[in-house]
């Protein structure tokens, strides 16, 4: 399990700098290239210096810089920015797409206000760890945000001086609580992002280094050594996992993602009282791992069983109510027991919730077909 920000709770510890072993991903030049691209993720292309003094140099804009940002930006028949987590990119790297996860449009945003001279804060908003999988890989993320303010106002997240600009719609704000984020944790936040989407990929030196790259610009970000610790592992060098994991778990002692990664290392050691006692821990934190029954229904609906399927998605529904797989197998569910209202429901909030735009049109494809059976 790979913890991501995006779209990683940041405590103060001691810093992880002996957990780098740059001696095992050997690449001369990776180091410098990672860092140029780190200190280039706020920067500005030609394209955005030219909106900016195009749309956001109007003078009727002057007394409310920040408004005329979010305007400029947000609003409709502005930018027409989407939310798309399929990749993790620069300011420059999500206005050329017009999307982004919630970390790069926090970026974006940022880059623009620099720009404008307007004061900048990140924010982690603390709610529910989101999950989303690849392959055998589970990854967690959380949210982040930007507020916006004026010269000279100290910062208050509950301040109508400093407004606040969020990305997930489905979010709601009020009563959450925020932490703080410092720009280097940000820069970390979006390195350890790269890192877990190299894992994907399979590319373990990319991931290595954007992992190292991250815990440089914040040595007490534990999410950065988780990413290392399966680094390690998948590449073998099983004792450097197990440091790195380690940091994580007595740093973060409530890291269901530490403790998995620790079980799954000492399982395939043969550690097994080792493997048990992290998984006790695990399983203290997180009876259920994510996704668990998920795939008990969709096991009971390929076997013809769709109320126990349905049921059981409930359960799941439960524990990630955003989750778009979750919804589009409850869909499923219901459109096998002839309920076609509550499949309708929960097709359309599976593309609501779709993190990337491929997904959201398949969705949407889906739901189209489903409400053509409606009207036969």
């Amino acid at each position: 399990m790979v913890a991501v920000g995006g779209c990683a709770q940041v405590q103060r510890a001691d810093p992880a700098a002996n957990l780098t072993q740059d001696r095992l991903f050997p690449s001369p030049d990776e180091a410098a290239r990672v860092a140029a691209e780190a200190s280039q993720v706020f920067a500005m292309s030609d394209g955005m210096r030219e909106y900016a003094e195009r749309v956001l140099r109007d003078p009727a804009s002057w007394r409310d810089r920040r408004q005329a940002l979010i305007d400029s930006l947000y609003m409709k028949g502005a930018l027409q920015l989407a939310y798309d987590a399929e990749a993790t990119r620069s300011a420059a790297g999500a206005f050329e797409a017009r999307a982004g996860n919630c970390l790069s449009l926090v970026l974006m945003t940022a880059a623009f206000a620099k720009h404008l001279d307007v004061p900048v804060q990140y924010q982690q908003v603390l709610i529910d760890d989101e999950f989303s999988r690849a392959g055998d890989l589970f990854f967690v993320s959380s949210h982040v945000n930007v507020v916006l303010g004026r010269h000279g106002a100290p910062f208050k997240s509950d301040d109508a001086q400093w407004l606040t600009i969020d990305f997930l719609p489905q979010v709601d704000l009020r009563g959450q609580r925020t932490l703080p984020l410092d720009e280097p944790t940000l820069v970390a936040m979006y390195l350890n992002n790269r890192a877990a989407e190299a894992l994907a990929r399979g590319e373990l030196n990319a991931a290595y280094w954007r992992a190292r790259e991250a815990l440089r610009r914040d040595p007490h970000f534990a999410a950065a050594a988780n990413t290392l610790g399966v680094v390690y592992q998948r590449a073998g060098h099983l004792q450097a996992a197990e440091r790195a994991l380690r940091f994580v778990v007595e740093r973060e002692p409530r890291s269901a993602s530490g403790w998995a990664n620790l079980a799954r290392l000492f399982g395939s050691q043969g550690r097994h009282e080792e493997a048990r006692l992290a998984s006790q821990r695990l399983s203290a934190l997180e009876p259920h791992p994510p996704f668990h029954f998920l795939e008990l229904g969709r096991v009971a609906l390929q076997q013809g069983h769709a109320a126990q399927a349905r049921d059981l998605l409930l359960r799941e529904l439960r524990l990630q109510p955003q989750q778009h797989e979750v919804h589009f197998w409850l869909a499923q569910a219901y459109a096998a027991l002839g309920e076609l209202r509550p499949a309708d429901k929960h097709l359309g909030q599976a593309a609501e919730f779709s993190p990337t735009r491929q997904t959201r049109a398949i969705y949407a494809g889906k739901l189209e077909r489903l409400r053509a059976t409606h009207r036969q």
